[in-house]
């Protein structure tokens, strides 16, 4: 299994996290991350995009420091760095969910 890096709080840097949160369809992952505490499959999700698409997203989120990704079976279920990064940056994540669509 392979194993996924992701940074450390301390390493998350704000161009990074604000980076990833530019990207409509990134932007998309994260509201829906937002809906779902436990986390979720983002394969779930219709984004109209393939799976390599998929996958790129997923890999600057979590590059990014803004969701965290595990293995689960053959699956790989993602939560939003909410912790983490309103510890970082008060009131990104809720003014970033709160913007109209």
């Amino acid at each position: 299994m392979t194993v996924l890096a992701h940074p450390a709080r301390d390493e998350i840097r704000i161009a990074d996290v604000l980076h990833a949160l530019a990207d409509p369809v990134r932007l998309r992952i994260v509201r829906e991350l937002a809906t779902h505490a436990e986390g979720m499959s983002c394969g779930l999700l219709e984004l109209g995009i393939t799976a390599s698409t998929l996958t790129h997203h997923v890999r600057t989120l979590r590059e990014a420091g803004v969701i965290w990704v595990r293995p689960k079976g053959t699956s790989r279920i993602s939560h939003l760095r909410r912790d983490d990064l309103d510890a970082l940056y008060p009131g990104l994540l809720t003014g970033v969910l709160a913007a109209p669509r």
